[in-house]
């Protein structure tokens, strides 16, 4: 069906703003049901500028109250729904001129999370990427960069906090209970970095002292009851300054730098000049209440966010095209932060095995899909739709093949040189590059097909031993599939770490790099025949095409030095057998058994190597998939794993015990994470048997990593006392939010024991739960998301009935927060990798939610994509 798509934006077509600003002052009086903002705005021509043009303000939701400008009021104005243009403007807008502009906004009906809105009773913004406009009226784009002056005022009673950007000036008593607190950010920034934040709330602080002397307030603002889980988010905020300064040179540049925690927002974090807005997921943390994951997943989004504060803040981006200019660089810097964090080389190697899992069980499938796009889009027609893992985490492998491609050293003054050249400037993806090409005197001309070509590409491997001459020859092949919008393609400029292994251990790494459709590469000396590793450490982001014999799997699996190809055979060994419906044999089953006893190898990658490929991921290697002969597959392997191996997990069960306490560094967390593996291996081979251990450990556990993997391993294993333990966590967490969250994921993620039916029928039941609130979006991922995008053996049924539950899920959360609701209408953009009869189901459904007059453009642009309209 044909529908009528919102406007598109495209990057080609991207022109200066005719006006820009200098200075802005904002009074903000908060109210839940009535906000009035003042804005005064001191308005100059832009690198466009055209005399006589109208200033043309961005503005939604938002009840006008009065204009003037230098003092005056101003009648020749034209409103709409999105925008407030202005007309006639002194000396024809040549002139510096000052713009003042009341309105009110209603913060409690602010469902969307977008702009200003209400939790707990607590105000909060997010502006990022076009949530400012919906303040107040504003040039609401990235590159105008302002310097930001900021009074707020409240109820004292009802806010006695008062945060925003930057450094505070000063504070005030007012009459009628009222107070106030001025603020002011000494670096210009653009809109979407606005930030403030008033309520009830209590601070945890630490005063530190950076390199060069300074001294630095740290605090992170939560609601008091929660004050006692930010010790962890404050230790990584500090790591995460101090690694900053030894990696990059970069420091902290204001008095002061903030974190608040809310329950109700859209996103992870967000990065707002010097007042970091946080998920209360990714801040708070104890051992009685969050994982081993959890405390983690903190370390590196509080780094991360941390992290823009140089490469995002300081220097930020052009247009929103170039939105991986500043997230896929700092993704690949705080992966680098959290792989320094683990201490040891095996421990970097399991945080880039995990990267990598991420990018392939979620990009790989985005990039082969409808929705695929290069990491800097040529066209979108709701940027919130393109906060996508390839903007975030094919950016940062993009990021990453610069320091493959340079160095340590070398990529390091790449980034010296973008920050002497783009400091307080708004820039663009080239800008980055060139400062790379530049500060090594190289020529990455090609590299740029990086950025604007959508696509995995595949490298075809031929390889020819010739004995006589003592050579090996590589040649690899280069392709990449056509994508919407891009039916040719250019060779990529790709670096491919190689080591050939040979009885005799003489070779050494090397770095290959292809830049033709075709090479062939000559290793001479090589005395019998090798065996190949390539793609070492996932130098590149790429499909290999490479028909290596189990034998050679086999032996890398066994003994590659490289730990990331280590892990990559058995997981190719594992997954040819699934998909050929076969059971692990005995040379396999011996390979898993040396693993697992080996005492050299960190019980982290022991967990990762006997982990088996992801279902989705193993979607991606078929051109027609049965989604229930895939979990049934991949079932039985892990049962017969489980079963032949049962000795050794329950004497690895008892060896990675930790009597100590509970500490969140990572070798107790890989001992934990390798425990807690075998005892549902155990449960996979005999729940029966196994169950009365998981149960013991569920109810003596002094810490939620075992107390959520034993209750995990009762509820998808159907063991009776699941129900009895799941009534009991309940009522101990009921009172925390985050923790509930895990409850309800579990029950929503877990995979057929009886039947799909069953999970379907709790998923339904737990919406109508007193505890899920369609309007909290973490909520909605613990229950919604967590089925239809989670649990793809429940969700994919023949009958359809899991893609009923998703069209009419989509349809209800639309209205209350398209960002949310757009997710979550990606579950169904591959219906066209699926077999019958869930293909045509799928696009029933899609049907069935396109013909929805009320979209929202989020939904809509995603829904239209996907049915190829």
């Amino acid at each position: 069906m044909k529908t009528d798509l919102p406007q598109s934006f495209r990057r080609l077509e991207y022109r200066p703003p005719n006006y820009t600003f200098g200075q802005v002052e904002l009074d903000i009086a908060l109210d839940p049901a009535r906000t009035i903002v003042k804005s005064r705005l001191q308005v100059l021509p832009g690198k466009s500028y055209e005399t006589g043009a109208p200033l043309v303000l961005q503005g939604q939701e938002l009840e006008f109250v009065s204009l003037r400008i230098n003092g005056d009021a101003h009648r020749h104005f034209e409103l709409t729904p999105e925008t407030l243009s202005i007309y006639s403007l002194p000396n024809d807008g040549k002139d510096p001129f000052v713009v003042e502009i009341i309105c009110i906004c209603v913060p409690e009906k602010n469902t969307s999370l977008m702009g200003l809105y209400v939790s707990n009773g607590n105000f909060f913004t997010q502006c990022e990427a076009e949530g400012f406009r919906k303040i107040t009226y504003f040039l609401d784009r990235p590159d105008v960069m302002a310097k930001f002056r900021v009074t707020l005022q409240a109820r004292e009673t009802e806010c006695p906090v008062l945060l925003a950007n930057g450094n505070l000036l000063s504070t005030e008593k007012l009459p009628n209970g009222w107070h106030s607190a001025v603020w002011e950010d000494p670096f210009p920034k653009p809109s979407y970095l606005f930030a403030l934040v008033a309520g009830k709330l209590d601070c945890i602080e630490e005063t530190i002292t950076t390199g060069s002397g300074a001294r630095k307030l740290l605090q992170i603002w939560v609601e008091p009851h929660d004050l006692k889980k930010t010790r962890h988010a404050m230790d990584s905020l500090i790591a995460s300054i101090r690694w900053d300064e030894r990696r990059y040179g970069l420091e902290l540049d204001l008095e002061r730098f903030m974190i608040v925690a809310v329950s109700d927002f859209n996103m992870g974090a967000m990065e707002n000049k010097g007042l970091n807005i946080f998920n209360t997921k990714y801040v708070l943390a104890q051992p009685e209440t969050a994982t081993d994951i959890d405390f983690a997943n903190i370390e590196s989004v509080v780094a991360h966010e941390y992290f823009h504060n140089w490469t995002g803040n300081r220097v930020t981006c052009q247009d929103w095209f170039q939105l991986s200019l500043k997230e896929g660089l700092t993704v690949f810097r705080d992966q680098e932060f959290s792989a320094d964090q683990m201490g040891t080389q095996s421990g970097r190697a399991v945080k880039r095995i995990e990267d990598v899992r991420t990018l392939r069980q979620l990009q790989f499938p985005e990039d082969a899909g409808p929705m695929a796009h290069p990491i800097r889009p040529d066209e979108y027609q709701e940027i919130n739709n393109f906060y996508t893992v390839t903007v975030y985490e094919k950016g940062a492998e993009v990021v990453r093949m610069y320091q493959t491609l340079l160095g340590v050293e070398g990529f390091r003054k790449g980034m010296d040189l973008y920050f002497k050249r783009h400091d307080g400037q708004a820039v663009t993806c080239d800008d980055f590059l060139a400062a790379m090409a530049d500060a090594n005197h190289c020529d990455l001309t090609q590299f740029k097909n990086w950025y604007s070509q959508a696509g995995t590409p595949r490298i075809k491997v031929e390889e020819r031993y010739d004995a006589p001459q003592n050579q090996y020859h590589l040649t690899l092949s280069q392709s990449i599939a056509p994508s919407p919008s891009q039916s040719e393609k250019q060779p990529f400029h790709i670096p491919l770490k190689v080591r050939l292994l040979t009885p005799a251990d003489d070779q050494v790494e090397q770095l290959l790099e292809l830049k033709a459709e075709k090479q062939t590469w000559t290793f001479d000396n090589i005395n019998e025949r090798p065996v190949l590793s390539l793609n070492r450490n996932f130098s590149a982001p790429i499909r290999l095409d490479f028909s290596q014999s189990e034998a050679d799997l086999l032996a890398l699996f066994s003994s590659d030095d490289d730990a990331f190809n280590r892990w990559e055979s058995g997981q190719k060994l594992a997954m040819q057998m699934i998909l050929e419906n076969r059971l692990p044999d005995a040379e396999l089953i011996a390979a898993y058994r040396d693993i697992l006893l080996d005492p050299e190898l960190d019980p982290a990658f022991k967990e990762l190597a006997l982990t088996l490929p992801a279902e989705t991921y193993l979607y991606e290697q078929c051109t027609s998939v049965d989604p229930q002969q895939i979990f049934k597959s991949r079932r039985a392997f892990r049962r017969a794993l489980a079963s032949s191996l049962r000795l050794e997990w329950a004497a690895l069960y008892q060896q990675m015990q930790t009597p100590d306490g509970f500490k969140p560094d990572a070798i107790s967390a890989g001992k934990r994470a390798l425990k807690n593996l075998a005892l549902s291996m155990l449960l996979d081979a005999d729940a029966l048997i196994w169950a009365p251990m998981a149960v013991n450990q569920y109810q003596n556990a002094d810490n939620m990593t075992d107390r959520y993997a034993a209750l995990a391993g009762l509820v998808i294993h159907g063991v009776n006392a699941a129900k009895e333990c799941l009534e009991d966590f309940y009522q101990r967490f009921a009172g925390d939010a985050l923790v509930l969250d895990k409850w309800f994921a579990l029950q929503s993620s877990r995979p057929p024991v009886d039947g799909a039916e069953q999970t379907l029928t709790d998923v339904y039941r737990l919406r109508e739960h007193v505890a899920f609130k369609m309007n909290n979006p973490n909520r909605v991922r613990s229950v919604i998301h967590a089925f239809c995008m989670n649990n793809p053996a429940s969700f994919h049924q023949a009958d359809g009935s899991g893609y009923a539950f998703w069209a009419e899920a989509v349809l209800a959360l639309d209205p209350i927060n398209p960002q949310v609701a757009a997710r979550l209408a990606r579950a169904l953009d591959r219906w066209r990798l699926f077999a019958q009869p869930y293909q045509g189901k799928m696009h029933a459904y899609l049907e069935e939610v396109a013909a929805n007059k009320t979209l929202s453009a989020d939904v809509r642009e995603v829904i239209t994509k996907a049915l190829g309209n």
